[in-house]
């Protein structure tokens, strides 16, 4: 992709030349793009890094169903990541956070449903660190309390706000007339955070009126209706830029 595509899309979002520019590099140097020459400026290619990120990614992202779970299965995961190991430990919280995970005790994490945990550290920097991992999956026993630990993981009151944010934002919206790309880039964006914040909690644990399913309906028929134009948008820009 030239810089010049990613330079106007990110342009129509009111984000400047250097932030963007900025963003390119880190991700350059966390091995996620790799960048070449393209004519007498440059371009940016996924790494197999950066396609596996956008593959984990992406089964939940447009997942039909992206807060639900087998009722009652619960991942628990103890990874005691050293301090000298802080910026794979920053990597593996990230990861972990986007998979649902949420932190009970220091080093243990705990998600709802059955997480591919082998899938979802897969491509670590440093392979040793699956040695200090130990997953588990299985159902709460007495005396347990999951609501007690639901509670303890997660801000529900903050999650229940995240979807308010969200349906505020966008349900009341249409597709413009123009400017289909930014919209979706926007609405991608918007949504990422979302499911990154909620991991999709036992509704057992939740109130009745719990907006996940309104958010879900929501992103899928923007996403929808977004696409097509916004792929014809990005595809006239790539146009434009190679006729330069």
């Amino acid at each position: 992709m030239p810089t010049q595509v990613l330079l106007s899309a990110s342009s129509a979002l009111g984000i400047s030349e250097s932030a963007t520019r900025a963003a390119l590099n880190r991700m350059v140097h966390r091995s996620l793009l790799a960048r070449h020459k393209h004519g007498r400026t440059s371009a940016f290619q996924l790494t197999d890094e950066g396609r596996a990120l956008l593959r984990r990614g992406r089964e939940r992202m447009f997942s039909p169903t992206p807060f639900d779970h087998p009722e009652g299965i619960w991942t628990v995961l103890s990874c005691p990541v050293p301090e000298s190991l802080r910026n794979l430990r920053y990597q593996l919280q990230g990861r972990l956070m986007w998979a649902g995970f949420g932190a009970v005790h220091p080093n243990v994490w705990v998600a709802p449903g059955r997480v591919d945990v082998e899938e979802l550290l897969r491509n670590l920097p440093t392979p040793e660190v699956l040695g200090l991992v130990q997953a588990f999956h299985g159902t709460p026993a007495a005396p347990s309390q999951p609501e007690q630990l639901v509670r303890k993981a997660w801000d529900v009151n903050a999650l229940r706000s995240g979807h308010l944010s969200f349906l505020a934002r966008w349900e009341g919206a249409e597709p413009p007339a123009v400017g289909a790309l930014p919209q979706l880039l926007l609405l991608h964006a918007d949504w990422g955070l979302l499911l990154r914040a909620d991991p999709g909690l036992p509704p057992a644990y939740l109130d009745e009126d719990w907006p996940a399913q309104r958010s879900t309906r929501t992103f899928q028929r923007l996403d929808t209706r977004l696409g097509p134009s916004a792929e014809k948008q990005l595809n006239a820009l790539v146009a434009e830029t190679a006729r330069r």
